[in-house]
């Protein structure tokens, strides 16, 4: 039921995703680009909903993105919503316990969700006949859910094996929750999305009802429908399913409060784990949708992207003190980081590998980038955003979340345009604004028992 953007996917996808770049000739395909129609929609409940019609193959998806994620938990009472993304596929008024799975693979179709700090969404991709059943479960789940001792003990002890296995039993396995922790001190990014597993053993059932009750609600959510149905019929089945539940009140929030930073931290963990030393340096980054945010895109390509980077080529290929070097964007909502991550080759000295990374992007700074560097980070943005857009799915995901962001589905045509106004020159400058700095965070992992 997962989709964690962890680092090996993310180098698998833009290791594709440079290979496929080196085909494309900057502004060439997204001028040939088909835009994406879609119709825009809403209940008196407050649902929003967006119909997309693509009659390519004979299948329908559906995304529901509710705005709600980690950074709308009590400190107290963290992994709320990653619980929930659990407890949704739990019992509903008229679906019994443990079922929806074996509802959509008898109908043919596929689900997942997945958790952020800004969001939880459910998706289906079903045969286009089924497009009933994917509305009927969702609909369900918004407002039928089960929230009692049978569903909510047995996801608590599934949560807490996911986090033994992903963050306790794993290399490096606590880097991203100290990072959070000390690149955004007194902010509710503090915390990741899997929580506290004493936070949820904890809880009170009272406390669960309390939070769906207050986010998982019409006038939280997006509805995505695309795929191959008919306009006219979609329209009654959403409104037979979602039309009969009440307006609630606006989702109760606590106010986003992002403190500054004020001086470094470094810390060095003793990994029973990890074979080999590592690295991770954070830094502010810009949040989703600024200008800055697509200039620092850019700049992770020349400095991460493929054999050819900047990061590979200085510390894997040439120097080989490190066996992975990259950098890593991660914009949120409210705000973001920037990464840097380095695991020393066997033998190697880990200081080492940190100042061949920071010495990269100061020679970055420096010396400025070469016109082809230049080029092939535009043909990668270019090839990522037309090849993210193939499928029914990735139109479906794209056009929630343009919303839920930014209130302009229409991103889904015209992003690109957002990159293509950057210049060299800003690559360096954004460089430069979020890297030269001595407020970052340094995060040493060593094999335990090694000096």
């Amino acid at each position: 039921m997962k989709k964690i953007v962890l680092l090996k996917k993310l180098s698998q996808k833009v290791g594709l995703v440079a290979f496929l770049a080196l085909f494309l000739f900057s502004g060439s395909a997204y001028s040939q680009f088909n835009k994406i129609g879609f119709i825009r929609d809403s209940l008196p409940n407050g649902l929003q909903i967006i119909y997309q019609i693509d009659r390519s193959a004979p299948v329908v998806a559906t995304v529901v993105h509710y705005k709600v994620g980690s950074r709308d938990e009590n400190p107290a009472r963290t992994g709320f919503a990653h619980f929930f993304e659990h407890l949704m596929f739990e019992a509903t008024d008229n679906i019994t316990r443990a079922t929806i799975d074996k509802y959509v693979q008898e109908a043919g179709g596929t689900l997942n969700a997945h958790t952020s700090f800004d969001e939880t969404v459910f998706f289906f991709k079903l045969p286009s006949k089924e497009i009933k059943l994917a509305l009927w479960i969702e609909s369900q789940r918004m407002r039928k859910l089960h929230v009692d001792e049978i569903g909510v003990e047995t996801q608590r002890g599934v949560v807490k094996e996911e986090r033994k296995m992903r963050n306790d039993n794993t290399p490096y396995g606590t880097w991203m929750e100290k990072m959070m922790a000390s690149l955004f001190p007194g902010s509710s990014y503090s915390w990741t999305p899997i929580g506290s597993a004493q936070h949820i053993d904890q809880a009170q059932i009272a406390e669960f009802k309390s939070f769906y009750n207050n986010f998982y609600q019409p006038n939280n959510a997006i509805l995505v429908i695309s795929g191959d149905f008919n306009l006219d019929d979609a329209k009654k089945y959403v409104r037979d399913y979602f039309g009969s539940i009440e307006k609630p009140a606006q989702p109760a929030r606590e106010e986003f409060k992002l403190l500054s930073l004020e001086k470094p931290y470094s810390e060095q963990i003793d990994d029973a784990k990890a074979q080999l030393p590592a690295v991770f340096i954070g830094y502010r980054g810009p949040k989703l949708g600024e200008p800055d945010y697509y200039a620092f895109s850019l700049l992770n390509q020349v400095l991460s992207s493929g054999e050819s980077s900047r990061l590979y080529q200085r510390l894997v290929e040439k120097d080989q003190i490190a066996v992975a070097a990259q950098s890593m964007p991660f914009p949120l909502q409210y705000s973001g980081a920037c990464l840097l991550i380095g695991v020393a080759s066997p033998g190697k000295d880990i200081k080492t590998v940190e100042k061949n990374l920071i010495d990269e992007v100061d020679k970055l700074i420096k010396n400025g980038l070469t016109d082809e560097e230049f080029q092939k980070a535009k043909n990668i943005a270019e090839t990522q955003f037309i090849s993210g857009k193939k499928n029914v799915l990735e139109k479906a995901q794209d056009l929630a979340q343009y919303w839920a962001y930014f209130g302009d589905p229409n991103l889904i045509n015209t992003e690109f345009e957002k990159y293509s106004v950057i210049t060299k020159e800003d690559l360096v400058r954004v460089a430069k604004k979020y890297f030269e700095t001595d407020k970052k965070i340094t995060l040493f992992y060593v094999p335990k028992g090694t000096e």
